[in-house]
Order: structure tokens, then sequence, then C-alpha cells
């Protein structure tokens, strides 16, 4: 059957495949905390998921001696390393992924992971072999640049325009406007509502399931 409107279908990991938003900003207030520095609130610390690790304790905890943020990265790994096996994926998630697969669709992840920890997380949830290629932001431009997704379509011989963009943040949605893609917000993860509206995606999805349904309607 062909497809409608989109060929590539690009998930976000964070947030919008794996529910791991109070963790991460669980691990980003407990590196402050290790070094006595001011704790970012739940709002600082969830806008910035999806950023360069490096990038997104910056953002978090902007004004702070340059020498401070690498350490906040490696007291950020070690909370985060404790944690992440107990991380699962959203409900339906599994079944999302296998049924766009078998309809044909090219699947693909673009995050602020490093390829170390996409790759940990990937073979922790059985989708080893499940996506066609993945994009990380220790091998490219940080997210919204929008390199990720361009390079994701190069390496997959697909259209731009015939791609979208699915993620729980506006730096997912802003990176799809970048590149001249679609863009589809998930409202279960980091950033609030008004926040994700106000980047005008093509649809907002309250749920996995629901999304699913989306997609089977209209991708």
């Amino acid at each position: 059957m062909p497809r409608k409107q989109f060929d590539l279908i690009v998930f976000d990991w964070d947030g919008t495949l794996m529910d791991s938003t109070a963790t991460i900003v669980k691990c980003i207030q407990a590196a402050a905390k290790d070094l006595g520095l001011p704790i970012p609130s739940r709002e600082q610390a969830a806008h910035v998921i999806g950023l360069g690790l490096g990038e997104a304790m910056q953002v978090a905890m902007p004004g702070l001696d340059p020498k401070v943020y690498p350490r906040m990265v490696e007291r950020y790994r070690y909370h985060y390393l404790a944690k992440d096996h107990e991380l699962t994926l959203f409900d339906g998630v599994p079944e999302m992924l296998q049924d766009l697969s078998q309809q044909g669709f090219f699947l693909a992840v673009a995050t602020g992971k490093s390829r170390v920890g996409l790759n940990r997380a990937l073979n922790a949830a059985g989708l080893l072999s499940t996506f066609d290629a993945t994009r990380c932001a220790d091998e490219t431009f940080s997210k919204p640049h929008p390199a990720m997704l361009q390079e994701l379509t190069r390496e997959l011989g697909q259209d731009l325009r015939r791609t979208v963009m699915i993620g729980d943040t506006t730096h997912d949605l802003m990176m799809a406007q970048n590149a001249g893609s679609s863009g589809i917000a998930v409202e279960y993860g980091a950033h609030p509502l008004d926040q994700l509206a106000a980047c005008k995606p093509l649809f907002s999805a309250r749920t996995v399931p629901q999304l699913h349904q989306w997609l089977n309607e209209n991708a």
C-alpha cells in the first residue's frame, strides 16, 4: 500500500520511546548536589533533555566556571549509569515500532544521547535491529541543528520532505523545521504542552497508542 506522506519516521529516544525524563532530571540534580552547586529546578533540568550532555549542563546551569561543566557531565554519568538498567520503554512502543516496520517505513533515531549510551539502551530494550539508522549528539551537531535529519536521510536515500521527526521537546520540533521536515509532538515527555504547541507540530499525541493510531491512519 503506498504511504500517504512519509517514508522515513525518525524518533527521539529519551521521553519519546524511553520513559526516562524523571530519571534524567534527578541525575542532573544529583550531579549538581555532588559538586555543591545550586540545584536546578525540575523545569530547568527537563528543558535541556535532548541536547548533547555538555551543552545540556551549560543550559541548565548557566554562568558557571567552564571547568565545572566536564565535572557535571562526569557526575551525571555516574548517577545515570546506576539507574539506566531500571528504565523501560513506554507502554505500546515495541508494538508500534514492529507494526511500522512491517508496513515498510524506514525507522531511525535522532537523540541527544552518546553513541555508547544509545547502543546500551537499544540493546537493553531489545531494539538493536529495529532501526535502519541512528544519529547521536556526539557524532554531529546537537539539536535543533538540522544535521541529524540531513545525515539520516542521506544515509538512507530518503527525502527530507517525506520525513517526520517525532519528539517530546521543542529541540526535536525545531530541528524538523530547520531541516524542512514535518514534526510530531508527544505530550508525555520533558517539555510542557504550550511550548510544544508553539512549534506548530503536525500532530500532538497524548499517548503512544494515540501516536500509533495517527501514524497508521495518516503517515
